[in-house]
């Protein structure tokens, strides 16, 4: 890929003054405080649209959607409770990034839009500042974008969002306000951004074992955890090559058969027969002791699952991870029905009261999503990314920046058939025997 120039970068501030006021951060959101990228793709505007006059609505669009979202201009500050050391959000009006670039590559050249690459991070390469490390997390934008030009017209919105002020779902809420918003209409969805209906109990009533969550460990960068240190986070990691293994809507459909063969489970759903087949191959590919005990996790939305539900257009963290977990021989040994179970499992118990004891758990403990043995399965394969339509035409689709190490992304497959990618990081020798493992019965 050619290189992206830079055309301007702008801080962009609410079009109207707003309150000032403090977000209450939840301890769900406080096990996130970490930046997540993605990039989001769309073909020349069909409507003729100069990209001068698409960095004009979005430009706008944001100003008007921060009067709203007030909370996305402003910054995480440490409470101003001087008996609690916890962080929340200070709608200050500080402002939201917004860059715009241009290159001469043109969007045939990058090949599989929906295969995350290391040319993707050029795409939000106008995103962090120059001294990113020595910043504070209080000096840090918890939004910004980069509109970049391709030389065929061809269009991407880079992303960057501090995992602590949404959510997946609450993302998708925000660019699908932003998409109405630059084509001349109102907001589709009305946030709603107060966490406290995620606050621990008091005193904390830990009612379960949490192996979904580990204790930090002295080497931990706790601001990840609860926002108690001055410890910057996203330092630079080594990656090994990104992997893709495809599966298709056939494919799906022989595991979800092979699921119900034995007749030991009522019905199986999509995402949980892939699940677990992922679940068993990954582990035995990375060759898991027998007696150690591996954790798959993947987050599950609870905004109907606690009592009262969360409010329509609940803007925060309201995914908690889910688990299923085994030994090593377990998972080679066990019917793979028994592994669709278990995934099953890690799903239905996470009524009001085990998500509220999960809560109180991180309000005892300094902790965070699981890490001994473990990796999380992330799913955009069925988000509706495609719904988002703005001013210069509807979104083609969309990908993760990198798939970090311990990660392994659930992404649509590049036809409308229904099939999926799997988007994965291991090791040569690693990845070849989790193939054979995919496809084996």
């Amino acid at each position: 890929m050619e290189e992206v120039k830079l055309v301007e970068r702008m801080m962009i501030l609410p079009e109207t003054p707003t309150p000032r006021r403090r977000i209450f951060l939840s301890n769900i959101d406080l096990t996130l405080v970490a930046y997540q990228e993605s990039v989001s793709f769309f073909d020349p505007p069909a409507n003729q649209m100069s990209f001068l006059e698409a960095c004009r609505r979005i430009s706008r669009g944001i100003s008007r959607l921060l009067v709203t979202y007030d909370f996305m201009a402003g910054r995480i500050e440490p409470s101003l409770d001087g008996s609690s050391r916890r962080l929340e959000i200070d709608c200050n009006s500080a402002g939201f990034v917004l860059a715009t670039a241009t290159t001469k590559t043109r969007l045939s050249q990058l090949g599989e839009l929906a295969a995350p690459k290391p040319e993707f991070r050029q795409l939000v390469a106008f995103l962090r500042e120059e001294n990113e490390d020595e910043l504070e997390l209080k000096d840090k934008p918890l939004g910004l974008f980069q509109l970049t030009q391709f030389a065929c017209g061809g269009l991407a919105l880079g992303s960057r969002y501090n995992h602590c002020a949404l959510d997946g779902v609450s993302v998708h809420q925000f660019n699908t306000n932003l998409a109405s918003l630059t084509r001349g209409e109102g907001l589709v969805v009305v946030p709603m951004p107060d966490r406290t209906i995620f606050r621990a109990r008091n005193p904390p009533q830990i009612s379960h074992p949490h192996f979904e969550y580990s204790k930090a460990t002295n080497t931990d960068n706790t601001f990840t955890l609860r926002g108690t240190s001055t410890v910057l986070i996203d330092k630079p990691q080594p990656y090994n090559q990104i992997h893709a293994v495809p599966l298709s809507a056939k494919d799906i459909q022989a595991l979800k058969k092979a699921a119900l063969k034995d007749g030991k489970l009522k019905d199986c759903t999509a995402f949980q027969a892939v699940a677990a087949k992922i679940w068993k191959a990954r582990s035995i590919a990375v060759k898991i002791a027998e007696d150690k005990i591996s954790t798959m996790l993947f987050p599950v939305d609870t905004r109907t699952r606690i009592v009262p539900q969360a409010p329509a257009g609940f803007s925060g963290n309201a995914l908690v991870p889910g688990f299923a977990r085994a030994s090593g021989r377990e998972l080679k040994e066990e019917e793979y029905s028994s592994l669709v179970r278990r995934v099953q499992e890690g799903i239905d118990r996470l009524d009001d009261e085990y998500i509220r004891s999960g809560i109180d758990w991180l309000e005892v403990n300094t902790g965070m999503p699981c890490r001994e043995d473990s990796f999380s399965l992330v799913s955009w394969w069925r988000l509706g990314l495609e719904t988002e339509e703005f001013a210069w035409g509807r979104l083609k689709c969309a990908a993760p920046v990198v798939v970090k190490p311990g990660i392994v992304f659930l992404l649509p497959g590049s036809t409308a058939e229904g099939g999926l990618n799997i988007f994965l990081e291991l090791e040569g020798d690693q990845v070849v025997e989790f193939r054979r493992l995919m496809m084996a019965d």
